[in-house]
Order: C-alpha cells, then sequence, then structure tokens
C-alpha cells in the first residue's frame, strides 16, 4: 500500500528518486480541460519539485493557465518504485540561472552540456507538493 503524505517538504523518497538519473512525467492540463503528460528531466531542492522547459512549450502555457500539475518519478532500475507529487507551480525562474540548471541535468542525463537549440526562453518551474504518494516496496 503506497504511504501518501501532505506537507510542505517533500518527502525523503521523492529527493532521492528526484536527484538520481530516474525519469519523471509531468501532466498539465490543456486549455480544453484535456490532461497532457510528457516525460520529463527533474530536479529538487528540499521543498520543491525543478522543472526545466521553455517558455514557448504547450506546458508552460497550461501551468501560466493553471499551476496545478502533477509529476510522478520512478526508478529506471525498478520502475516499480515510484512516487508521485500533486502541487502548484509556484515560482518560475528564468535567465542565466534556468540556462545553467539545463545544462546541470543535462550532464545528469546525458553527461555532457545541454545541445538541443533554445528557441525562447529557459524557465525552470519550482512545484510545491500538496500530496505526495510513495510507492517503494519493501
Amino acid at each position: 500500500m503506497p504511504d501518501t503524505t501532505n506537507g510542505n517538504e517533500l518527502h525523503p523518497k521523492i529527493l532521492e528518486l528526484a536527484h538520481a538519473r530516474n525519469f519523471g512525467a509531468l501532466t498539465t492540463m490543456l486549455p480544453d480541460g484535456q490532461p497532457q503528460t510528457q516525460v520529463m528531466w527533474v530536479d529538487a531542492d528540499e521543498d520543491h519539485l525543478l522543472i526545466n522547459t521553455e517558455v514557448h512549450r504547450q506546458k508552460y502555457k497550461n501551468v501560466e493557465r493553471d499551476p496545478r500539475v502533477t509529476f510522478m518519478i520512478w526508478d529506471h532500475e525498478d520502475p516499480y518504485r515510484f512516487v508521485e507529487v500533486r502541487g502548484t507551480v509556484v515560482e518560475e525562474v528564468k535567465g542565466p540561472e534556468a540556462r545553467e540548471h539545463i545544462d546541470k541535468l543535462s550532464y545528469k542525463y546525458d553527461d555532457r552540456p545541454y545541445g538541443t537549440r533554445i528557441q525562447s526562453e529557459r524557465v525552470i518551474l519550482k512545484v510545491a507538493p500538496r500530496r505526495q504518494v510513495i510507492r517503494i516496496p519493501s
């Protein structure tokens, strides 16, 4: 049975999976109310999941309109180990910090600087948890 928590700090298991080389899935709401889910790189500080995207992308437009999101992270070695965060985008960070962060993520996932051409502007979306579900089998 999954462990669920409500609170402002991220659960240690969420931090563990977010700091490792695991992928996540971000779900936002399209303008017509349909959910949109995309596989993403992920990072975290003590209180937020950190999602890096560009301002021209649909997921960014979605959270500008409705900041509620769900993010799931699964262990790449055992996908039955996963966590889910339901929360709200509470802050955006743009500029050099967001650009440096995408390079940090690229080294984490691909062992090299970010090589894809940036089409608009990088932005870090800080997701504060509302509900956290921890599914880590014993």
